[in-house]
C-alpha cells in the first residue's frame, strides 16, 4: 500500500461511507443490493444514518490522486437498534469496505491496523464486528486478533481486545 495514503473520515465523506457499506454488503458476487436497498434497511442503514455523530471515527485510504479506495468506521450502537455485531452499548462497532478493484491489495489490512490504532488512541479497549464466515475478511479478522464471541447461522461477531 505505498502509494496510498490514510486520513481521517468527515462528515462530507458520508457518500463514499455509503459506498464502502454497500462494498461490504454486495462482497459476494451474486449479492447486489442497491445504494437504495440498503440505506431503507434500519438494521444496515443505521451503520451510516446521521454521519458524523460525535463519537463516530473512521478512516479513508486514498490513492495518489487522492480519491478515496476504501473506509473504516467505527460508530457506538445501542442495545435498542443494535448492529449484527453489537457486543454491548459501550463497544463500538466496525464497519469496513474497500473498492472492489483494490481489494486484495493489503488496502484493508492497512485500514484496519490504522482504524485499531485510531480507537486506541482513543482510549477504547474493545471493538467488535460480524463477518459473515465465507468472507476473505474473516481471515483477516482472525489473523488481525479478532475472536469470535458469538455464531449465527452464517456469520460470527468477533471482538478485538486493544491492549
Amino acid at each position: 500500500m505505498t502509494d496510498l495514503d490514510v486520513r481521517a473520515a468527515t462528515p462530507v465523506d458520508f457518500d463514499f461511507l455509503v459506498d464502502m457499506l454497500v462494498e461490504a454488503v454486495n462482497w459476494l458476487p451474486e449479492r447486489n443490493w442497491s445504494r437504495e436497498q440498503i440505506l431503507a434497511n434500519p438494521a444496515l442503514a443505521h451503520y451510516v444514518a446521521g454521519w458524523m455523530q460525535p463519537t463516530d471515527f473512521g478512516l479513508l485510504a486514498v490513492d495518489e490522486a487522492g480519491r478515496p479506495v476504501g473506509a473504516a468506521w467505527f460508530r457506538y450502537l445501542t442495545a435498542a437498534d443494535p448492529g449484527y455485531g453489537y457486543v454491548s452499548d459501550d463497544v463500538p462497532e466496525l464497519t469496513i469496505g474497500v473498492v472492489e478493484n483494490w481489494r486484495g491489495r493489503g488496502v484493508g489490512r492497512a485500514l484496519l491496523r490504522a482504524v485499531l490504532d485510531a480507537a486506541r488512541a482513543r482510549g477504547i479497549s474493545t471493538v467488535s464486528l460480524s463477518v459473515e464466515r465465507a468472507n476473505f475478511a474473516a481471515r483477516l479478522y482472525a489473523a488481525e486478533g479478532f475472536r469470535t464471541v458469538e455464531s449465527f447461522e452464517d456469520a460470527d461477531t468477533m471482538v478485538r481486545t486493544l491492549p
